[in-house]
């Protein structure tokens, strides 16, 4: 029996009609509400109040590795250890372009798109980014024009500026589908595009690759001031699993560590490919907060173990990042080989150098 699919077509305040959008909430879907400043209506993760982590890296965190050369002091790094021989035949391919950027070529011969940034912030917030931080980061690993126009779907976690950028969105152009959490429609450019809002566990099919949207413990906002929060949770944020004749890759998006992770695995199965995030975890000033909402190195290899992850893939750290709440642009991956050594967790870990491919 087929299965069915709840679709509203939208014309959303903010959107015209040129775009043609749709929202995905089957009643198989997860939707979590709650009420900030004066707001009713603003999702919210289904953990708020865990806070439990089964592993801290406590002292002796960053040691040297044979495994990583830097220019400096684990900065300008080049991964030059060996990666574990997989046996795995899922028929994806998986291009690491850079921070949270992937391309996927589907089994099917079709082309994902993982939150594509190529360069720098959207306007403005690139400029008071680099006024207040003082750095930009360095151009990652660019697809050219006409790779990004043979992409068949998008897949966004979240409207953060570092995993949604507008200029993309106008270089991939109209062809493309674009697989987005809920309330994410206007944000889009005024010009014909294709755009599926979809709930936790709402999924679409593109070909013979099914996409679902699962939930990730973070938060989503495009108002870059502290304590405004005319849009704080107005959009939803998650991660996506690509399922493909009983084969999956789960994209995580950026998440803290929380049970969901074990209700994916409950879900779908234990995961063949798993793209976790390991930075953006570090700050002096608000520690607890940051790790709510990313995962250590040490969340991401208990994550993967939770997940069935048979092989982990891991992002957010490398040259091209911002560093943004890291030391370094490779601290997290210093970090990530001492945990592994040190939880002796079973999970192969295959490590990238921006730009690298990788088929499984």
């Amino acid at each position: 029996m087929k299965k069915l699919t709840f679709v509203i077509l939208l014309s959303l305040t903010g959107c015209s009609n040129n775009n043609v959008v749709e929202r995905i909430t089957p009643p198989s879907s997860v939707i979590k509400h709650s009420a900030i400043e004066g707001y009713e209506d603003r999702y919210s993760n289904l953990y708020n109040s865990f806070e439990a982590y089964p592993a801290t890296c406590e002292a002796q965190c960053y040691p040297p590795t044979p495994r990583i050369t830097c220019k400096s002091q684990m900065q300008d790094c080049t991964y030059v250890g060996e990666n574990p021989s997989l046996s795995l035949t899922t028929g994806f391919t998986i291009q690491w372009l850079g921070h949270a950027s992937f391309k996927v070529n589907s089994p099917d011969g079709q082309q994902f798109l993982f939150d594509p940034v190529t360069a720098q912030f959207d306007w403005p917030v690139n400029w008071a980014f680099r006024l207040s931080e003082g750095y930009n980061r360095n151009l990652p690993t660019a697809l050219s024009k006409a790779e990004l126009q043979q992409t068949d779907a998008v897949m966004y976690s979240h409207l953060h500026y570092d995993h949604f950028n507008k200029d993309d969105v106008k270089t991939i152009g109209t062809k493309a589908q674009f697989l987005t959490p809920l309330g994410f429609a206007e944000h889009f450019p005024d010009d014909g595009y294709k755009v599926s809002e979809m709930a936790w566990y709402a999924s679409k099919q593109l070909g013979d690759v099914t996409a679902h949207f699962v939930p990730a413990n973070h938060f989503s906002s495009r108002i870059w001031v502290p304590f405004l929060y005319e849009d704080h949770g107005a959009a939803l944020w998650g991660g996506w699993v690509l399922e493909h004749q009983g084969h999956t890759l789960f994209f995580a998006g950026d998440t803290g560590y929380s049970p969901h992770f074990r209700d994916i695995q409950q879900k779908y199965g234990d995961i063949d490919i798993c793209l976790l995030p390991i930075a953006s975890y570090h700050s002096e000033e608000h520690p607890k907060w940051y790790r709510k909402v990313h995962t250590t190195p040490e969340d991401a290899l208990v994550a993967a173990q939770e997940l069935g992850c048979k092989v982990m893939v891991p992002w957010g750290y490398g040259n091209a990042s911002w560093r943004m709440g890291d030391r370094t642009s490779h601290s997290a991956l210093f970090r990530l080989l001492k945990m592994q050594d040190t939880l002796k967790t079973a999970t192969p870990i295959y490590i990238l150098n921006e730009g690298d491919s990788l088929s499984l």
